[in-house]
């Protein structure tokens, strides 16, 4: 028969104890319940409902997988670089058919009856099941009695109820584990309002008063992100990417970076240009780590970030990816992380502009890095960091005022962000609570560091000046970005703004089809291509309208591709 003993959450003691299985004289503590095996079959069963009834201490389940929590020996690990926490003091780890054997060899007495050969009288004898039994038990993927394991957290977070998880250990409200990398003082659930203007004053006067940022948008949309963390469990919702682009070295883009990594824990990624499967690689990597924070940091000057994985990323709960050299199995993970990148004079493309959050910095100054730190609210800010107790100071400041925030009823402002207008509202409204004003208002400048949506402005803008709203084909289309001879020298029609391939080439007519169609009904600017089938010619035709167009009927072509054949004869 199986006994069941109540979960326990991960102490020191669970590491630090000699022997827990033996007491001095050799016999079985009592407190290890015993859970009785036979043949395969009964002790796959025995060991299912064991399980399920939470015999093993700090056994949970995530995503149908059981996990094991357990703390790591030795001091916190760290970049050495940086000394930012890489990892958290307690993680989560895939429950082995080892690993099982050695939690049920430690917590529990798994005996089976033997038979004396000569008395004929049956005795209980230790053992340990198959390696068989074992893996037959961790394939179930249902666990009801077993906790479930939303995530490891490292700093005091909020409860979709509003209220804040402060006690180490378990969340049962959240199913989080709060394993915090140093001694947190209780943070007030009602701060007062001397509490909640030092608080503001501190983060705005003293940790952020020296970084050169471009406007208060910049310094609003910082914030926002170093909030990011706190808020997630509290909101539920994907945050969007956040880039920090500075137009030179020495601006502080990496430090201001490194303050999220420094306070919740961080990881860094290595950026590959162009190479999506390295890219997807790299993410899978980096989720089976704890760090909330992922940071691309300093990639290379004038780089174009367009990537469709990590578009797909940033707008996903999860991440799925096939794990290297398997057949079929895969790797899942929640998305519960804050992405971040860094680097000088940053470019967007692809989908990358409507899901990245941009902070700008610019010292305007040809030797920034010889600035006198003596003067700065706080004198070498990146060692300041470095101290456990300092980076508890300003997490307490954040948390201060969004308690505050969450007792003022949690006002939201009206910013809409695509898929991130849960955390961009949510954001909005704690920031304008405190009087930060600024948040996402550049927006504008966002759209300029879009170079594959500024192309296709130019691209559209030219085409409405040389064909107004008349139809064409692609061939059509195709044929006019040839360059004419026109009294011995050569004319582009189109000013160089035709679109090109990788190679800076024209593509052909079939490409350009196909591009136009990825197209219609997309905005670029103040232009949107527009398409309908010609039923004459059975081609399909193309046309740019602009805000101020006014939009006729799409069902039929007022020219057939034929009677604009001589649009350029």
């Amino acid at each position: 028969m199986t006994t069941a003993a109540e979960p326990a959450d991960v102490t020191d003691t669970d590491v630090d104890a000699v022997d827990p299985d033996v007491t001095a004289d050799g016999t079985v503590p009592a407190d290890r319940p015993p859970i009785r095996i036979g043949g395969e079959a009964e002790t796959i069963r025995t060991l299912t409902t064991a399980v399920a009834a939470g015999t093993l201490p700090d056994v949970f389940v995530a995503g149908g997988q059981l996990v094991h929590l357990s703390r790591v020996s030795g001091p916190a690990v760290a970049d050495h670089a940086t000394g930012q926490p890489s990892t958290l003091p307690v993680q989560a780890d895939p429950l082995t058919a080892s690993a099982l054997a050695f939690l049920l060899a430690h917590h529990t007495y798994v005996h089976r009856l033997k038979k004396d050969r000569e008395t004929g009288e049956w005795t209980e004898v230790e053992a340990s099941p198959t390696k068989t039994a074992l893996s037959a038990v961790l394939s179930s993927r249902y666990w009801p009695g077993v906790r479930p394991l939303n995530g490891v957290v490292g700093s005091p977070v909020l409860r979709p109820d509003g209220t804040l998880i402060q006690t180490a250990g378990y969340d049962p409200a959240t199913g989080l584990y709060y394993a915090p990398t140093a001694p947190m003082p209780p943070v007030p659930t009602h701060p007062t309002t001397q509490e909640v203007a030092d608080a503001k004053t501190f983060l705005l006067d003293r940790l952020l008063c020296d970084f050169p940022f471009v406007a208060p948008a910049d310094r609003a949309n910082h914030l926002a992100l170093l909030l990011a963390p706190i808020l997630r469990p509290y909101l539920g919702c994907l945050t969007p990417f956040g880039l920090i682009s500075a137009t030179t070295q020495s601006s502080g883009k990496t430090l201001l970076a490194e303050i999220p990594g420094y306070i919740y824990g961080c990881k860094n990624l290595v950026w590959r240009k162009g190479d999506d499967s390295e890219l997807e690689k790299s993410i899978t990597s980096a989720l089976h780590s704890s760090s909330p924070i992922m940071l691309w940091d300093n990639i290379a000057e004038g780089t174009i970030v367009s990537s469709a994985v990590l578009a797909q990323l940033l707008t996903s709960p999860q991440w799925s990816a096939r794990m290297l050299g398997s057949s079929g199995a895969g790797f899942t993970a929640t998305n519960n992380r804050l992405w971040l990148a860094t680097g000088n004079n940053i470019r967007l493309g692809g989908d990358m502009a409507t899901r990245t959050v941009l902070v700008r910095l610019d010292p305007n100054d040809p030797h920034p890095d010889q600035r006198d730190q003596a003067a700065f609210g706080i004198p070498h800010l990146d060692n300041w960091l470095k101290n456990p107790t300092n980076r508890v100071t300003v997490l307490r400041h954040l948390l201060i005022l969004v308690m505050d925030w969450i007792n003022a009823g949690a006002p939201r402002s009206g910013h809409t962000m695509r898929q991130f207008t849960t955390w961009a509202g949510a954001s909005g409204g704690l920031l304008a609570h405190h009087g930060i004003d600024g948040f996402l208002d550049n927006l504008t400048e966002m759209r300029e560091a879009d170079d594959e949506d500024a192309e296709w402005v130019a691209f559209l803008a030219r085409w409405h000046e040389l064909n107004h709203d008349r139809r064409i084909t692609s061939r059509q289309l195709r044929q006019q970005a040839e360059i004419d001879i026109v009294n011995n020298q050569p004319v582009d029609h189109w000013e160089g703004a035709f679109l090109t391939d990788d190679q800076g080439r024209t593509p052909s007519t079939k490409s350009i089809g196909r591009i136009l169609t990825g197209h219609i009904g997309r905005w670029h600017g103040d232009y949107v291509i527009r398409s309908a089938m010609d039923t004459h010619a059975k081609a399909r035709v193309f046309w740019v309208e602009t805000r101020t167009t006014d939009h006729v009927d799409q069902a039929e072509p007022d020219q057939t591709p034929a009677e604009q054949a001589d649009l350029w004869q």
